[in-house]
This record gives structure tokens, C-alpha cells and sequence, in this order.
């Protein structure tokens, strides 16, 4: 064998297996013939499982010998659709893994390339962005980034809430793990050549409202774990104090069993998975007419979650960085039932996710959308939905974006909208329009995304990918979307102040363009606003 044949061999295995010695773990990931670099299923956090079920992230432990990162780890257990529903198989309660995706050859001593680290939306009811492959960002930045992505847990396993949970163990787990995943990213990521001095964080729906929420973690403490934020879909939803949020732990109790123990929490914390993800349900919120999409979701304690997101941005409370905030024209269409035929079946669909609404201000909500006008047919759907449809994509959405966008402006702070309003032929002809987080599968590239895309966006709208990936890696590189964007996209402007304001980036497939928030929708928006607190967003 000569030694030039060795020394090549040797070279190829290196890169193709390449290993990174985190301390407690070591970790072999492998190379793909994109010349991407990727280590999947590390974990970030010990297994919370036994005494660990319902507690804050603890550190990993110690294991010797090489682990082999190949594959991705169990998903979290989500909120079940029904009594009596088993544990899905791709799941698992020990779920707290990390993926990162890297260029090949990348390492410590020679790069420090930006950072994504990329949140999972699903309502904090379930992970809904499981396992995207970030080759593709990676490659989009012209290998000058790196890639993060991981699991948080969700439902009762994150978010249960009660005095019990308070008092003898611990409150927002799930928002919690993300911060745990975040410090992993600090003392670790320089191995893969990441940057932990510029971290971008970014997510969708819940991952979203993740962004605001770690925005304004601790009362808008800036701990160093991020230097910009980019959020789509920002979810403002019913967010309850500890006492308020009794209920859902005493039901949980109640269909377990648990309730007749001297110690309920202990109780729980012993539940055969099995049995407790049978009763892993979503029922009522108080003064609710009927289940809420999403029942579990932050706890306002006093400490991590200080007050409502609206409370906390109005009294800025939060981390000044470069910000994006964004939505899709038809936020809401995925959401509401295509039964709703009539008022008061859409107002009984509001009040599930916002029980505290009066009915005062539903009669404003109700003449602002829910009028005849506003009806229109679409196949397989009543005329109520879409009025109602608009109603709660702007309330939960588009609105929040609005408003965090005006904030940051004001504060002097880099801004950037965008209202995504990309065409697909199928789902225009019925009637979803451009819907929740579509935007997804151009920021990643459709075929890295896990779930399936829009069929043009492999046809008429592939255009639309390289334009809205260059404005992406241009922000996680530079904190500006502008600086590396795709040659044939026009500069996407900041919101703007005063007489200069509500200045957002319309993304259209061969259309782009800066545009203006129609004064229709800001009118709308500042009233939606103007009740955000008493709707506990």
C-alpha cells in the first residue's frame, strides 16, 4: 500500500465520519456527498424521565466510548387527539436531542461561521417541523453558516402547570429546554464551526412565539445566548397564571386516577407512560364553550415568564437585537373548522381560544369580519369560515407581527417585516389561500422540509426559494437581510418610524416588492391589539 493511497483513504474516512468530543459525549455524525457535515440524535439534556418527568432540563450524563450520530432521535410525546390514544411509535418521553448540520471540514480552531438554531412549532401541543434537513440552508449561505435544530418537550411533559408542579418541581419545562438547548449551542458549537458569539434564533407558530418569548425571558435579561431573531408566524395565544392553570393539572389527576393519592404530583410523576398519554387530552378551557386547538402553552410565574407577551414588549421588556417578524395572508385558514356556518358558530370557535373575550368586543370583531359581505364559497366549506378564518389569522398572527415590528422599530432597533403571499394553484382553489407557516418549505427548500409542500414549489413557484433562502442566510450571517440576498431579489427596507412606518416586504413568486400595510389592515390590527391584554396574549 502506498503511502499516498493511505494518506488518501485515511483523508476520505476523516471527512466522511467526522467526530466531535463534547466532554461528556463523544459523537461520530457522518458527511454527505453535498459536502455537508451532520451529527444527528445527540442530546442536549439528560433523559427526563423518571424523577426527572415534569422537572427543569438537567445536564447530560457522562458516557464513554464514541456515540454514533447518524440518526435522529425520538420525537416528544404529544397531546393526544383522543382518549385511550397510545404513545405514537416515532416518540419517545426521553426525546431531548439536538441535530446540528455543518460544512464539511468545518471545525473550531480554523471557522467561526453564524449560527441558526431553529425552534419547532405544533402549538406546544406537538413537534410539527420534525427533523428538517438544514443542507439545504447550509448550502444556500454558500456553506457560511451552520445549522441547528432539536427537540423541546410539549403538552403536560412541558408545559403542565398547577401550585403541585410549582411548589415540587418546576414550570415551563418546554420553553426551558429551548434555553437549555440555546446554553448547549454556547459551550458546544464551536466544535462543529459555529459561532456561539452569533447565534440567530428563528422558528414558526409556536416556534414563533418561542422567539417572543425568549425575546422577553426573565423580563428581557440578556443572558448572550443570541444576537438576532427571526420569527414566523408569531403565535399570541391564552397565556394563564399558575393558579389559573390548576384546572388542566386537576383533570389530568382525575383521568388518571391520581387524584385519590395523598400525593398527586408523585402520582404522576410514576405513571406508566402508557397510561398517562392515554389521558393526554385536550378538554376546556375555563368559561370555554368547547376545546381550544392548543390547550398547554406558557405559565406566567413570576420568574422566566413575567407577565403576557404583550405586557412585557409594551413595557420593553426585552432583548434589543435585530429583529424579523412576518406572516402569511391567510393565517387563520388551517385553523378554523370548514363547518362554520354562521356567527355564532365562529364566535363560539374565538371564545374556545379566548375565553375571556366580552361579548362586547366579540360584536366589534363580529362587524368587522363576520358580515355577509365577507362570505364567499369554497368546495367542502361553509361561508362562515372564511370571515372567521380572517378574524383569528389576524387576532393570533398577523396583528402580534404587526405590533412587535412597531415596537422594535421604536426602539430604534433593526425591523424587518414581511407578509408572504406566494400562490399555490391547489390551495388557492380551496380556498386556504396562502396559509399558517407555508413559508416554511421556501426558507428550508421543499425537499428538505419532513412534511410535504405545495407541488409548485417544485414547478411555478421554485423561484420563490432562492429568493426568500438568500434574505434568511443573508440575516442569521449579517443580521441584515439585505447584505447577502439573491442577486435578483429587490432590498427588503426596515419597518420604518412615523409618517415612514408599516413598511414590509411582499413575497410573491416573480412579484416581490416593498409594500405598504394597507391602512385597512392596520385599522384592524389596532383594535385587535388594543384587546391583546384582556385576551391574556
Amino acid at each position: 500500500m502506498s503511502s499516498f493511497w493511505f494518506f488518501s483513504w485515511f483523508s476520505l474516512a476523516v471527512a466522511q465520519s467526522p467526530v466531535v468530543d463534547l466532554g461528556y459525549a463523544s459523537y461520530q455524525g457522518r458527511s454527505t456527498s453535498m459536502g455537508i457535515s451532520q451529527w444527528l440524535g445527540m442530546r442536549y439534556a439528560a433523559a427526563p424521565v423518571g424523577d426527572l418527568r415534569f422537572e427543569a432540563p438537567q445536564d447530560p450524563a457522562v458516557v464513554s466510548g464514541t456515540q454514533q450520530a447518524t440518526q435522529h432521535g425520538p420525537l416528544c410525546i404529544p397531546v393526544a387527539g383522543s382518549l385511550n390514544t397510545a404513545v405514537p411509535s416515532n416518540t419517545a418521553e426521553d426525546c431531548l436531542f439536538i441535530d446540528v448540520y455543518a460544512p464539511e471540514g468545518a471545525s473550531s480552531s480554523d471557522d467561526k461561521l453564524p449560527v441558526y438554531f431553529f425552534i419547532q412549532g405544533g402549538g406546544f401541543a406537538a413537534l410539527t417541523n420534525p427533523n428538517y434537513n438544514g443542507s439545504g440552508l447550509v448550502q444556500a449561505s454558500g456553506n457560511n453558516i451552520v445549522v441547528v435544530t432539536f427537540n423541546y418537550r410539549v403538552g403536560p411533559f412541558g408545559f403542565l402547570a398547577s401550585e403541585e408542579i410549582e411548589e415540587g418541581a418546576s414550570l415551563n419545562n418546554g420553553l426551558k429546554d429551548q434555553l437549555k438547548a440555546l446554553e448547549w449551542v454556547q459551550n458546544h458549537i464551536s466544535e462543529f464551526g459555529g459561532d456561539p458569539d452569533h447565534v440567530v434564533i428563528g422558528g414558526d407558530s409556536a416556534g414563533g412565539a418561542s422567539v417572543s418569548l425568549l425575546l422577553s425571558a426573565y423580563g428581557g435579561r440578556d443572558d448572550g445566548l443570541f444576537v438576532g431573531a427571526a420569527a414566523e408566524s408569531q403565535s399570541f395565544g391564552t397565556v394563564l397564571n399558575v393558579t389559573e392553570s390548576q384546572f388542566s393539572y386537576d383533570r389530568l389527576a382525575v383521568r388518571t386516577g391520581c387524584s385519590n393519592s395523598s400525593d398527586t404530583l408523585s402520582c404522576l410523576r410514576n405513571l406508566d407512560i402508557n397510561l398517562l398519554q392515554s389521558q393526554n387530552i385536550v378538554t376546556p378551557l375555563p368559561g370555554a364553550p368547547g376545546n381550544p386547538l392548543y390547550l398547554y402553552s406558557t405559565t406566567i410565574d413570576g420568574d422566566l415568564v413575567q407577565d403576557l407577551t404583550y405586557n412585557l414588549f409594551e413595557q420593553g421588556k426585552f432583548i434589543q437585537v435585530p429583529v424579523i417578524f412576518g406572516d402569511d395572508t391567510n393565517e387563520g385558514t388551517m385553523f378554523v373548522p370548514l363547518s362554520t356556518s354562521s356567527v355564532s358558530q365562529a364566535d363560539d370557535f374565538i371564545k374556545d381560544q379566548f375565553p375571556s373575550i366580552t361579548t362586547e368586543q366579540l360584536a366589534e370583531i363580529n362587524s368587522i369580519y363576520l358580515n355577509e359581505d365577507q362570505t364567499r364559497d369554497f368546495p367542502n366549506a361553509q361561508p362562515y369560515w372564511r370571515p372567521a378564518s380572517n378574524a383569528y389569522g389576524e387576532l393570533r398572527y398577523n396583528c402580534p407581527g404587526i405590533h412587535l415590528s412597531s415596537i422594535y422599530a421604536a426602539a430604534g432597533l433593526p425591523s424587518w417585516n414581511y407578509h408572504y403571499a406566494v400562490l399555490d394553484p391547489t390551495q388557492e382553489a380551496e380556498g386556504y389561500g396562502t396559509p399558517h407557516t407555508v413559508e416554511i418549505n421556501a426558507i428550508w427548500g421543499p425537499e428538505y422540509v419532513s412534511t410535504v409542500p405545495p407541488a409548485s414549489y417544485y414547478t411555478t413557484n421554485a423561484n420563490i426559494v432562492p429568493v426568500i433562502q438568500g434574505y434568511w442566510t443573508s440575516f442569521v450571517r449579517s443580521l441584515n437581510p439585505n447584505i447577502h440576498r439573491d442577486s435578483s431579489s429587490p432590498e427588503w427596507e426596515t419597518w420604518g418610524e412615523g409618517d415612514d412606518a408599516y413598511k414590509r416586504i411582499f413575497l410573491r413568486t416573480n412579484e416581490t416588492r416593498m409594500e405598504t400595510v394597507p391602512t385597512s389592515q392596520k385599522e384592524r390590527c389596532e383594535y385587535l391589539i388594543s384587546i391583546g391584554v384582556e385576551l391574556r396574549q
